[in-house]
């Protein structure tokens, strides 16, 4: 309970600096006259400048966040990130298509789409037959299906006007700029029903966890189980991409931090413990991009990156000392 509680205080806290830090700094007094008075300075931070920022930010990084705990308790690997497996790359691709072709259609449909098609992909080119197929090998088909559709999207901006490349461009890293509160409320409504399925799957994703055998012996369908609990984390980790962009490293290293601040040991607190640390991850990531260059906001992507990126080399190696590599 403690760890859940220094949990939610450091995303209080980082909310609070990302209101308060900026281009223009402002006061928390300001920021509570604009609450109460409803206008001003600190009514325009809350309404229109950062307000929507920072709550897109809590809702993008919680459903990445727990659709990296759900993968990574799936396979039992703590490689098994959707950003890792392809599945964030797709979703931000299949949005690329939707913008060069010009469609209507919602980003969350579009980047649904292309998480379910990645999924297909790998499920295809990964598959062993009736033994079962090694994590190590849908990692690496999910990380060579991850390259091909960023290298897609690479090429479809290409063809792009030049406004329009840079902008899909500062999108696909990963950036929260001029986010509106259409898109915090999008990814909180959508993210929290999808929350609930996720939760509602703990039992069955707990039985899997201790292997398909014990699984099966359970009565249950160990593959068909894998496909539908790995089918809501794909959706989760989709509407996360649909209002922010693919950022990177986020679902993968939500998880395993969750679990050291909170000392989670069910599947749902492991659940809920990396939505959180999800949230605080990109809140304060979109902070320091933001705030650290003056005159200058970088995409949350790359503040991400920049810490995610040793991380996973971290994780190689473990995995590399234990054999799994």
């Amino acid at each position: 309970m403690m760890g859940f509680i220094l949990l939610i205080g450091c995303l209080l806290v980082s909310t609070g600096a990302a209101l308060l830090i900026g281009q223009i700094d402002a006061s928390p007094v300001v920021l509570w006259s604009g609450l109460v008075a409803g206008e001003g300075p600190g009514a325009l931070i809350l309404d229109t400048i950062r307000g929507p920022r920072v709550a897109t930010a809590l809702g993008a990084g919680a459903v990445l966040g727990m659709a990296g705990a759900m993968f990574q308790m799936l396979f039992r690997n703590p490689l098994a990130a959707p950003d890792i497996l392809g599945f964030n790359a797709g979703a931000g691709l299949a949005i690329i298509i939707g913008i060069a072709l010009g469609t209507s259609l919602p980003a969350p449909l579009l980047a649904a789409f292309g998480g379910i098609a990645v999924a297909l992909v790998i499920a295809v080119f990964a598959h062993k037959g009736p033994g079962g197929t090694p994590v190590l090998t849908i990692v690496l088909v999910g990380i060579g299906a991850g390259f091909t559709a960023t290298a897609l999207a690479t090429f479809l901006m290409s063809s792009m006007p030049g406004p329009a490349a840079a902008e899909a461009q500062r999108w696909l890293t990963g950036s929260l700029a001029a986010r509106d509160w259409g898109h915090a409320s999008q990814v909180t409504a959508i993210g929290l029903i999808l929350a609930f399925v996720a939760l509602g799957q703990s039992r069955t994703l707990s039985a899997l966890e201790l292997g398909d055998t014990l699984a099966t012996g359970l009565g249950m369908n160990a593959e068909a189980a894998r496909w539908r609990i790995a089918g809501t984390a794909v959706l989760l980790a989709a509407t996360g991409v649909a209002v922010a962009g693919p950022v990177p490293f986020i679902a993968l290293m939500a998880g395993p931090m969750g679990v050291r601040m909170t000392r989670a040991r069910s599947v749902s607190a492991r659940m809920i413990s990396g939505a959180g640390a999800g949230a605080l991850i990109l809140v304060l990531a979109d902070l320091v991009a933001r705030a650290s260059i003056s005159g200058i906001q970088l995409p949350a992507g790359v503040a991400t990156g920049l810490l995610g990126a040793p991380y996973l080399l971290w994780c190689l190696s473990r995995e590399m000392e234990r054999g799994d590599l």
